[in-house]
Parts: structure tokens; C-alpha cells; sequence
């Protein structure tokens, strides 16, 4: 079993660190970056992610081993094809190598032909395809959500924009890993998992690593396969990481 210290580490190579508030400012982006570089030596993220204008800035903040994320069709997910391809190739146009496209869950027979427009705007970026699962009116839904992006292209189901009451939850997570688990094509192509939302300690994380080792296998617990969509968890990392437990923090048994 992994230690605490060990987990932290894991989360923190895992972890898309995130600012998507309405009122980020260039200082926002520049402050992010810098904590996504680890400049005190506790090591890099896996990748920022930001609203679409900001990618230039954040790309050429970061070192190339950080990767730059923005969402697309955010946070409402609209039926919008034009919408979301034009976010789509402002990302990639701008340096982006990842983009986070929210599905349209209110109307998803609208999803296939979008979800394809944007994966041929971002051929070579990686596709994170948001669910929003916390809207969603039953676990079928989900469920055919997931196979919808699959079929699209998707690179990594992703539960939530975070920007609802209902975010990331283990029976949502659940749902979208044995999604990808039952789909050969998936497997084959490596689709990851990226639970967003709620995701504050490490012992949430530690959770969520747990379901990606039990329905994908442990080689999937690690960025390539496995992101963590968050901005508060940083904090617990450093604190873990620095043997300090703040108030409220993470309880060990759930490691």
C-alpha cells in the first residue's frame, strides 16, 4: 500500500492545475504557472489548464514537459458545433496541446457530429471529453455519454466542468472507467479517466487512483492515463509532501 508521501507525489504528477473563474486575469495565469513549475522543488504537474485566450501566455511560461489544456463549449455545453470548433482551433492555433471539450448533455444526439467536428479541429492535441455526470438524469445516460465520446475519439472521459452542484463522485468515476474498460478500441488506445470537481485532498485522489488500478490496471495509475481536474488539491499535496496535515486534511486510512 502506498504512503501517504508516495501518493502525494503520484497526484501531483497527475494533476491538471486548473483556474477557469470568470475574472482571471493574465497575473491569475502567470501566478499558476509558476505554481504548476514547482519552483520550490517538489516537481512539476502534469498540466495547466485555462480558458482559451490564455494559452499563448501559459505556453510560453511552462517548460515543455508541462502541457498547456483549455476548455472548449465551457461550462454549458451547448449544442453548438460552430461554437465549439471555433474554441477548439483557438486552443490548437495558440499552442494548446490538450483540449477539454464539455459534450452537449442536454441534447446528446447532438453529441456525435459535434464531438467529431472538434476532434478534426484538434487532430493531434489530446481530447478530454467532459460528461458532466452530476446533470445527468440516470447512470444509462452516462453510460451512453461515454460511449458517444468513445466512438468520437475521445483520449480521456472527464466527469465535470466542476462548474455545477454535482462534481466528481465515485459511482460517476465508476461508470466511466468500466465504460472505457469494456470498449476494446479504448483499451487499445490507451483512453485515460479525469475526474474534476470536490477534489481536495489527497486521500480524494488517493480514492480515485484506486478505481483507475481496479478497472484499468495499475499501469494506468500515472499521467498518460489518469488526470486530476482541481486548483484547491495543490495545497494538501504540499502540506503532505512536507509532512504538515492541515486542518481538516486528508485522514491517512484512505491511502
Amino acid at each position: 500500500m502506498a504512503t501517504p508521501t508516495e501518493t502525494a507525489r503520484l497526484a501531483l504528477a497527475c494533476l491538471d492545475l486548473t483556474s477557469l473563474n470568470d475574472g482571471d486575469t493574465e497575473a491569475d495565469v502567470e501566478r499558476l504557472c509558476a505554481k504548476a513549475i514547482g519552483t520550490d522543488g517538489r516537481g512539476p504537474v502534469a498540466a495547466v489548464c485555462v480558458w482559451p485566450r490564455f494559452v499563448a501566455q501559459a505556453r510560453a511560461a511552462l517548460p515543455e514537459g508541462i502541457a498547456v489544456a483549455a476548455v472548449a463549449n465551457f461550462p454549458d455545453g451547448s449544442a453548438d458545433t460552430a461554437r465549439a470548433v471555433a474554441d477548439t482551433r483557438a486552443i490548437v492555433e495558440a499552442g494548446g496541446d490538450e483540449v477539454d471539450v464539455v459534450i452537449p448533455y442536454r441534447a446528446l444526439d447532438a453529441a456525435p457530429a459535434l464531438l467529431a467536428a472538434v476532434r478534426a479541429a484538434c487532430p493531434d492535441a489530446r481530447l478530454k471529453v467532459i460528461l458532466e455526470t452530476g446533470e445527468a438524469r440516470s447512470p444509462a445516460e452516462i453510460v451512453k455519454a461515454c460511449r458517444i465520446a468513445l466512438a468520437a475519439g475521445a483520449d480521456f472521459l472527464k466527469t465535470s466542468t466542476g462548474k455545477v452542484k454535482v462534481n466528481a463522485t465515485p459511482e460517476a468515476a465508476t461508470l466511466l472507467l468500466q465504460a472505457i474498460a469494456a470498449d476494446a478500441g479504448a483499451m487499445q488506445r490507451g483512453v485515460g479517466f479525469k475526474p474534476a470537481g470536490g477534489i481536495r485532498t489527497v486521500a480524494d485522489a488517493a480514492l480515485y487512483l484506486g478505481l483507475v488500478r481496479q478497472h484499468l490496471g495499475a499501469a494506468a495509475a500515472g499521467p498518460t492515463r489518469f488526470r486530476i481536474g482541481a486548483s484547491g488539491l495543490l495545497a494538501d499535496i504540499e502540506a503532505v509532501l512536507a509532512g504538515q496535515r492541515p486542518a481538516g486534511g486528508t485522514n491517512p486510512s484512505n491511502y
